[in-house]
């Protein structure tokens, strides 16, 4: 309980911050007369986010120099702030993000592309993230559609890749993974009907979880290779790359229960 409260009150304190960002930007704007690049301000408080959730991140591999379409495995809602502190880009949401607490306005000042889902606009929407590449900013997608426990990974959806072509920029796949004492933590995946409101105390509530992300060496699509056979291989590499988190995150947690057990011999 106390851990919970000591994470409200620093959450909350970081809900005032962002609001007072929010209304500088505002001021700014209004006595300019013109929109200033938030993206920095959403990167700034997508960090601080992530730290107020008791999220520990570590980075393994580089992002890309210049835009990519950026493509992960999709576990949490708590992605966004991981993802959007670790590297400049834009995302591709559903658009009910958009209506969540901190998330959704960081979101919006980090220019996402939200979108209905069933909506049939998933052509409109390659269209926009394809402009996008196109002008020179990074976009992410989470090509599964959906969120998943984080054990392994659903099928991906393709269409949306073939931005990637369309705008001549590679994909870089990403794969995230939460732990807790080196075991794939339970806590973190929001699925099924969860809630934010729920999720969100749920998660204060524990110790701090590990979030591991590991980015892969960007590849080229062929424009004349079948876009499923890509986005195949685009999965397997993810897919590994979070069995490979999982492994080395046990590894770390034996050694060190190891190290423990000799230091009381």
């Amino acid at each position: 309980m106390i851990r919970l409260i000591l994470r409200l009150t620093l959450f909350s304190s970081f809900l005032l911050v962002t609001a007072l960002l929010a209304i500088t930007c505002g001021i700014v704007e209004t006595v300019t007369r013109r929109a200033i690049d938030r993206t920095p301000v959403a990167r700034f408080c997508f960090h601080g986010a992530s730290r107020c959730l008791g999220l520990r991140i570590r980075q393994q591999g580089r992002p890309a120099s210049g835009p990519v379409l950026l493509v992960s495995n999709h576990i949490s809602w708590s992605d966004i702030p991981v993802l959007g502190g670790t590297v400049p880009l834009r995302f591709l949401s559903k658009a009910e993000v958009s209506r969540w607490p901190v998330i959704g306005w960081l979101a919006q000042q980090a220019g996402t592309l939200f979108i209905v889902r069933g909506s049939g606009r998933a052509g409109e929407a390659r269209q926009e993230i394809t402009s996008t590449l196109s002008g020179g900013q990074s976009v992410l997608i989470f090509p599964e559609g959906t969120t998943s426990a984080g054990l392994s990974v659903l099928p991906f959806h393709s269409r949306l890749l073939q931005a990637a072509p369309e705008a001549g920029v590679a994909i870089q796949g990403i794969s995230i993974a939460y732990t807790r004492h080196g075991r794939p933590d339970h806590l973190a995946p929001f699925i099924g009907d969860d809630e934010f409101q729920s999720h969100l105390p749920r998660l204060l509530r524990q110790p701090a979880v590990d979030v591991t992300v590991l980015f892969h060496t960007p590849i080229q699509i062929d424009a004349n290779r079948p876009l499923t056979e890509a986005t195949e291989q685009l999965r397997e590499t993810i897919t590994a790359g979070v069995q490979q988190i999982y492994r080395e995150r046990a590894m770390e947690e034996d050694q060190q229960g190891k190290g423990a057990v000799r230091q009381q011999a």
